[in-house]
C-alpha cells in the first residue's frame, strides 16, 4: 500500500507527514483471516495495532462463558490500542465477521511514532476521546424506545463504514444477536423491528445476503434523533 492510499483510507493518518506513514508502512505486516476467525484472543497481551483494510469485525467480551457483543468495526478503523497503550492484557475477543484485510503494525513501533510525529499523537486522541463520547452517547440512550436504538445503530454504522451503491448506503448484514447487542436491544425486539423495516423497504438484504440496503436511510435517520 502506498503511503497516501494510507492517509486516504484511516482518518487516523490524514494528517500525519508522509515520513510517518512510510516508516509505519515499512514495518506493518498484511494479515487476511475468513469469515468467523478468531482474530484476537481476549487476556493476550497486545503487541501491536491493527488496521481495518476491508471487511468486517466484532468485539466481543467473554460475560461468564457467553460472549457479548460490544462494537462493530469496519474498513478504515483500527482496534488492539488500548492493550499497547496501557500495556495490560486484552479485555476482548476480535472476530472477523467477513473476510478480512488486515495491517499490522508493532506495539513499539506504533509508540515510538506517537512520540516522534505530534500530528499523529493529537489525531490519535482525538479518536479516542470520539469513542469515549461515543460511549456516553450510547449510556444516554439507554432509556430510549428500541426502535430508536435500533435505527441509531444502523444509520451510524452506516455513516462509519457504509458504501454507497446506488445512492443507498449498504452496510454488512449483521446476525441479529450481534445487532440486538450493539444496539443494547432484546433479540426478539430487534427481529420484529426489523421485520417491520423491511415491510417499510427501509433496509432490504441483497441479493446475496451479506449486506444491507438502507433504502429508509433518511427515514431511519429521523427515527433515531426521537
Amino acid at each position: 500500500m502506498r503511503p497516501d492510499l494510507l492517509s486516504e483510507l484511516f482518518p487516523l493518518f490524514n494528517a500525519a507527514n508522509p515520513d510517518t506513514l512510510t516508516s509505519l508502512l515499512s514495518a506493518a505486516t498484511e494479515l487476511t483471516y475468513p469469515a468467523g476467525r478468531t482474530v484476537l484472543m481476549e487476556d493476550s497481551w497486545g503487541n501491536a495495532i491493527y488496521l481495518i483494510v476491508a471487511g468486517w469485525i466484532k468485539v466481543r467480551h467473554d460475560s461468564g462463558g457467553d460472549y457479548v457483543t460490544l462494537a462493530v468495526l469496519g474498513k478504515g478503523d483500527f482496534f488492539g490500542e488500548m492493550a499497547i497503550l496501557d500495556e495490560s492484557p486484552r479485555s476482548t475477543d476480535v472476530v472477523a465477521l467477513s473476510p478480512v484485510q488486515l495491517l499490522s503494525i508493532p506495539a513499539q513501533k506504533f509508540i515510538d511514532t506517537l512520540f516522534q510525529d505530534h500530528h499523529l499523537h493529537h489525531r490519535m486522541l482525538q479518536l479516542m476521546v470520539q469513542r469515549l463520547r461515543q460511549t456516553n452517547s450510547h449510556f444516554e440512550r439507554r432509556h430510549k424506545p428500541a426502535a430508536v436504538k435500533l435505527a441509531y445503530t444502523l444509520t451510524s454504522l452506516a455513516d462509519a463504514y457504509g458504501e454507497q451503491k446506488d445512492a443507498t448506503p449498504e452496510i454488512f448484514n449483521l446476525a441479529m444477536d450481534d445487532l440486538a447487542a450493539v444496539a443494547d436491544v432484546p433479540k426478539d425486539d430487534a427481529a420484529k423491528i426489523m421485520e417491520k423495516l423491511r415491510e417499510r423497504e427501509w433496509v432490504t438484504p441483497s441479493e446475496n445476503g451479506k449486506t444491507l440496503k438502507l433504502k429508509g436511510f433518511n427515514h431511519l435517520v429521523q427515527l433515531a434523533r426521537k
